[in-house]
């Protein structure tokens, strides 16, 4: 019986960890190696498993597709430093400033692209709340649309590609459906690219963007008062209009057609985006060598902190996978009513309700590889689940009272912004979160119908 409840209680102690607020990569595997000592002590956990872990970090520094990690971090970290980005949402609001809700159209779209440069929930939200935070309030914007809407753009970076989250996402998955294949006895396996989730991400994301779009236009039609035209700003010449928009606009969609029309793989293109926007930097005259100095600091914190996470999750997995954990979800799964319906749909509640304590780079490196195999050997399609599984951590991270981006919005928010203004901004977003997850789980084609077109099946 305590050979079963070892790995339960493992997954229990690493969350528990977590919520004291200890580093996140040194947690997975200081807390796997204790568990591993007791049960090597116990008699319960064959040491030589631990044998598999130099192949298993070798694995990870030799995979081509993780380079695209640092390549898009610095892409999305030279778009920001660079004060690209603020140009960006300038232009954007000049253009569409003078009509009702006018701002929040700028916040969404301009929130969009940078959500898809960086890939990063933290980043993006801090980003747009110092930059238009202030400006939506002083036009007279409620303050929890306002709130709602940024936190809102923020969490894009889940699921609009190009992101880091997608990558990640995409390169595990990538080894579950080979692992679910190989267990199912198909030993010339069928391969998932970073690339496919990148396609299939791209109708579900314009679709949730629409819908934000959509939902700011009711706001200003019905309740204009909360959405004011800002009748002093004047639109920017064309010539300056083009200016700010069309390079940042033709980065990303240079970076996205390259991989769509087969030109490229998603680390080449991350390396063109990269060099992209470095080369708009230099241009504008916003790249000192103190700039870059920052630019090249900030992009080796964040790439260091996604490998040592990796690295701290490959061990907790192993240990995990010693102690029989994968097998004993597969006999919970085999025997629950409802088949592979009931077996995703609690899966996808696990997965809400650990982010409000994981951040998706966990989830993705610890969750998604214990039960991503287990649901793609139901039949699941490797496409629709990470998609899916991208829109649910988008909804966490959104949801009170622990999702991050309230968190992160709440630091860089002025006093006259309540906690309470935020979370009441959120609770319509989170119903539009609630309808693309719903859409995509009635209608699957929604993220599985481009990838198969352009691959030609």
């Amino acid at each position: 019986m305590l050979i079963e409840l070892l790995p339960i209680l493992m997954f229990v102690a690493i969350c528990l960890v977590l919520m004291l607020g200890y580093p996140v990569a040194f947690s997975l595997a200081g807390t796997a190696m204790i568990f591993a000592g007791i049960g090597i002590v116990l008699g319960y956990f064959d040491a030589s498993f631990l044998s598999a872990l130099p192949n298993r970090l070798y694995g990870t520094i030799s995979n081509v597709t993780l380079i695209a990690v640092p390549l898009f971090v610095l892409m999305g970290v030279l778009l920001e430093k660079s004060r690209l980005a603020e140009e960006l949402l300038d232009n954007m609001a000049a253009l569409f400033g003078r009509r009702r809700g006018g701002l929040g159209f700028s916040v969404i779209l301009v929130g969009m692209l940078l959500a898809a440069s960086t890939g990063i929930v933290g980043a993006t939200v801090v980003t747009m709340g110092l930059m238009s935070l202030p400006t939506m309030l002083s036009r007279g914007y409620d303050p929890k649309l306002a709130t709602g809407t940024i936190c809102a753009t923020g969490t894009l970076g889940q699921i609009i590609p190009p992101s880091i989250a997608l990558v990640l996402l995409g390169d595990t998955l990538s080894s579950a459906y080979q692992q679910a294949q190989l267990d199912m006895g198909v030993f010339s396996p069928k391969t998932l690219s970073v690339g496919d989730l990148f396609i299939g991400a791209l109708v579900p994301g314009l679709l949730l963007v629409c819908l934000y779009l959509l939902y700011m236009g009711f706001v200003a039609i019905r309740q204009p008062e909360r959405a004011p035209a800002a009748k002093d700003l004047n639109p920017p010449p064309l010539s300056a209009l083009l200016k700010g928009l069309l390079p940042p606009i033709g980065l990303i969609v240079t970076v996205l057609g390259s991989i769509l029309v087969g030109a490229a793989t998603p680390t080449e293109a991350a390396g063109v985006g990269a060099l992209g926007a470095a080369l708009m930097a230099a241009v504008k005259g916003q790249l000192s060598w103190a700039r870059l100095g920052e630019v090249a600091r900030e992009t080796l914190k964040v790439t260091c902190m996604v490998f040592m996470i990796l690295i701290g999750a490959a061990v907790f997995s192993l240990v995990f996978r010693g102690f029989g954990g994968d097998e004993l979800i597969q006999h919970f799964f085999d025997g629950l009513p409802g088949g592979v319906v009931t077996a995703t749909l609690i899966v996808m509640v696990v997965i809400f309700l650990l982010g409000f304590i994981l951040d998706f780079i966990e989830i993705t490196f610890v969750v998604v590889p214990i039960v991503g195999p287990i649901l793609l050997a139901m039949g699941v399609d490797p496409i629709w689940l990470g998609i899916m599984i991208a829109l649910n951590l988008q909804t966490s991270f959104l949801t009170p009272p622990f999702g991050f981006s309230l968190f992160y919005l709440r630091g860089v928010a002025p006093p006259s912004v309540s906690t309470a203004d935020i979370y009441r901004g959120v609770a319509p977003y989170i119903g539009l979160q609630l309808l693309m997850l719903f859409l995509l789980a009635w209608w699957p084609s929604l993220a599985t119908w481009l990838p198969a077109l352009v691959r030609g099946q």
